[in-house]
């Protein structure tokens, strides 16, 4: 009989207690009307006659969705979303009196009407590109509002459009505008490139010219002899055999105006010799 008693209170006391775990928020609910003391972790009693220990999670939640977007254009858009949220536990008893236990049913029907509104105002394109951050931001803002007014306590953290499919002529439309951005690009840097190479080409040109000049301007008559014999002197120097032929005036280099008029020179001297 004591076995048995002591069996019975054993099965009583955990029927009137609950564990709150790390990520949860407890609160107590007795005849339908819910404590204001939110319990966060350990040990909770209660009556199991009259009361119930209502218990949510506090962990940052997400909410997949794939549906149809309308665009400004009247088009449709297919988009897979995702809605990150949490609750704030020192207000679950708000949530839970406005919204009940299934409110994130609630979080979907304000999303699908704060979607709707603000891509109607957006170009289906925009959704596909640097707007989408854009449009974002403004279905939370808007989704927040419409969520107070209802009920305190559930934080929404983001909005965020994961995979956009624009209707298939539409996208085609977009490849194509890209694929011709990219070929404009690309030919811009073509264009520089050779602009580039051809003043690279007329500096080179302009430099050689100037040093022809200075080079020229540089050549006298005795400084061709000097860099003449030693040259000469350099050929000497060398092993191997070779044959110099020279005008018998300069020892290498030999300057045909010079040998032009020194014969014209010897054939006008024979003739007054005649």
């Amino acid at each position: 009989m004591k076995k048995l008693f002591t069996l019975s209170s054993l099965i009583l006391l955990c029927a009137s207690c609950a564990v709150i775990r790390p990520g949860e928020v407890g609160i107590k609910q007795t005849l339908g009307k819910f404590s204001s003391d939110v319990k966060t972790q350990g040990t909770v009693f209660y009556n199991p006659i009259t009361s119930k220990v209502v218990k949510e999670s506090t962990q940052t939640k997400n909410i997949r969705l794939v549906l149809s977007l309308p665009s400004k254009e009247g088009l449709s858009v297919n988009s897979e979303i995702s809605i990150l949220h949490r609750l704030d536990g020192s207000k679950i008893a708000s949530v839970l009196q406005n919204l009940g236990p299934n409110y994130e049913n609630v979080i979907t029907s304000v999303f699908r009407s704060a979607a709707s509104d603000v891509c109607a105002q957006f170009f289906a394109k925009d959704m596909h590109s640097g707007m989408r951050a854009k449009i974002e931001s403004e279905i939370l803002d808007k989704m927040k509002i419409n969520l107070e007014k209802q009920a305190e306590g559930i934080e929404l953290i983001a909005v965020l459009m994961k995979r956009i499919q624009l209707p298939r002529g539409l996208a085609s439309s977009v490849e194509r505008k890209l694929q011709a951005e990219q070929d404009a690009m690309r030919m811009e840097f073509v264009l520089k490139q050779e602009k580039l190479e051809a003043q690279r080409k007329i500096i080179n040109a302009k430099g050689e010219r100037d040093a022809q000049i200075i080079i020229s301007e540089g050549l006298t008559d005795g400084i061709i002899r000097i860099k003449a014999i030693e040259a000469f002197k350099s050929l000497s120097n060398s092993p191997n055999a070779k044959i110099i032929i020279t005008d018998g005036k300069t020892p290498l280099m030999v300057n045909e105006d010079t040998k032009t008029s020194s014969k014209k020179e010897t054939k006008k001297e024979k003739t007054k010799n005649k």
